[in-house]
């Protein structure tokens, strides 16, 4: 494609040097650059794309978009008034627009995208409709899944993995919507047919610094969708959003539990094995089973449910589909073990996730429940001792360990979950060694316990300072059971 092809509906500043050039890839990142690529500079919270031109450059870059002025010889340099706001249609430029393309779902909040994203993705598969998934654990592109490293990749990535979809002739495009993507324009270009919203709770207020500014980056979806927004109407901040876009040209689905909604759960049931309810919707009934339990699994197969409404598929498909999904990786994940007492892996890391998990559990455990968690460092640290008093609220016996520490002293970050377990009269212990932690609960453990291993899920690593560790409790688990804990 001709860099000037490229460059279509982008409001150029100045340039120097040829628009004609044949362009063979585009990327933001340096170390990605191959011969005749356009290399876009864009500032990060830890770098800045325009200290690397040199290197692009070397690699093969033939054109560079910049937001400084910035002069090279040889190369074609163009100036826009922000590279970041500029690379989605770049992208969409170069890949065909190929959201136009697919059926595109997003799903915002808090908790619970991951799992509704497998459920749709679940039931899509049910229709025999071929998707492709886009989230926190994998991106699936129909032929073959690719490790993530951020729930909503960069715009151009996006565009890319669309096109891939297409490539594989998928017809739907799941994905996971973060607050991030939203704020930043990650997915801009992006035409979605469906929006959902599961909830909004405490997370990433270091980054949006109040609920309200958190609410309205996940609101930007909603703006964004064609055929329907679905949206919790049990959530408190899910009945705001309705009210902001109920003037849209687009239809509001809600659901819920407690609330009247267009999409309801009733005759709940919830045990060990799972859930169970009937699914109320404005033309028909049916039952729908899970084998994931607590109440947020019901809130998860509702959404999933509703997707699955608005695109015309039958109860029959929508039931068998749920049912479908045994599991999530990483999502109240229970262990295969042959111990007396259960491991469950949990990806809960924001406080209403630890509340959620651990209320599920309290539900249907016969013995304690031995929690052992951390908070990750470099994030929100007002997070920290409200998990702590709801771990120590909820639970029997608390282990206060380290997550993702990153830069931060880890022994600070425990301290300040400590404030939140005094305030309760739960006994706990402070093992900042992650693996000890857990040969610690395995080593108390005693019949019909329930250890909840919280915070990391599907993570199979570390974050410590300026070093990433292999750390997948599964297989921390199995060591420590062949070490004959």
């Amino acid at each position: 494609m001709k860099l000037s092809e490229l460059m279509e509906n982008i409001n150029i500043l100045r340039y120097h040097g040829d628009l004609d050039r044949e362009i063979e890839g585009i990327t933001y990142d340096s170390r990605q650059v191959s011969k005749n690529y356009l290399f876009i500079c864009i500032k990060g919270s830890h770098s800045d794309g325009h200290s690397y031109i040199d290197q692009a450059i070397e690699k093969g870059a033939v054109a560079i978009l910049v937001d400084k002025d910035i002069e090279k010889d040889g190369v074609t340099i163009i100036q826009v008034e922000n590279s970041r706001v500029a690379m989605p249609m770049i992208g969409a430029n170069f890949y065909g627009n190929p959201s136009d393309k697919l059926k595109l779902i997003g799903v915002t909040g808090t908790n619970g995208k991951t799992t509704t994203t497998y459920l749709i993705k679940s039931i899509l598969q049910q229709a025999e409709k071929k998707a492709g998934l886009i989230g926190t654990i994998s991106i699936d592109i129909g032929n073959i899944k690719i490790e993530s490293t951020r729930t909503t990749p960069e715009s151009v990535d996006l565009q890319r993995i669309f096109h891939d979809m297409i490539a594989n002739d998928a017809e739907y495009g799941v994905m996971e919507v973060s607050s991030h993507s939203l704020e930043f324009g990650r997915v801009d270009q992006c035409i979605f047919q469906i929006g959902v919203f599961t909830n909004l709770t405490q997370d990433h207020l270091d980054f949006h610094k109040n609920f309200e500014n958190y609410r309205k980056a996940k609101e930007k979806l909603f703006y964004k969708t064609k055929k329907a927004n679905i949206i919790n109407n049990d959530d408190e901040h899910g009945r705001i959003i309705c009210g902001y876009i109920r003037d849209l040209d687009v239809p509001i689905i809600t659901y819920g539990i407690d609330n009247k909604a267009d999409i309801m759960a009733e005759d709940i049931k919830i045990d060990d094995r799972g859930i169970e309810f009937k699914l109320v919707t404005p033309d028909y009934e049916t039952v729908i089973r899970s084998s994931i339990p607590g109440k947020f699994s019901v809130y998860n197969c509702l959404a999933a449910a509703s997707v699955a409404y608005v695109e015309g598929i039958d109860k029959e498909t929508i039931s068998k589909g749920i049912e479908n999904l045994k599991f999530v990786p990483g999502r109240s994940e229970v262990l295969s073990l042959d111990k007396p007492y259960r491991i469950i892996i949990d990806y809960a890391h924001a406080p209403d996730g630890l509340e959620n998990i651990l209320n599920a559990i309290r539900h249907y455990a016969k013995g304690r429940i031995i929690t052992v968690f951390g908070c990750g460092g470099d994030r929100d640290k007002a997070k920290r001792p409200i998990m702590g008093k709801i771990a120590g609220k909820l639970s029997d016996y608390v282990i206060v360990t380290s997550d993702n520490p990153r830069t931060e002293d880890p022994y600070e970050i425990i301290a300040q979950i400590e404030e939140g377990i005094k305030t309760t009269s739960c006994d706990y212990i402070c093992i900042e060694n992650r693996k000890n932690a857990i040969r610690h609960a395995m080593m108390i453990a005693e019949a019909s316990d329930i250890i909840l291993l919280a915070g990391k899920g599907h993570e199979t690593y570390q974050v410590l300072k300026d070093k990433v560790i292999d750390f997948d409790e599964r297989v921390v688990v199995k060591e420590l059971i062949e070490e004959g804990i």
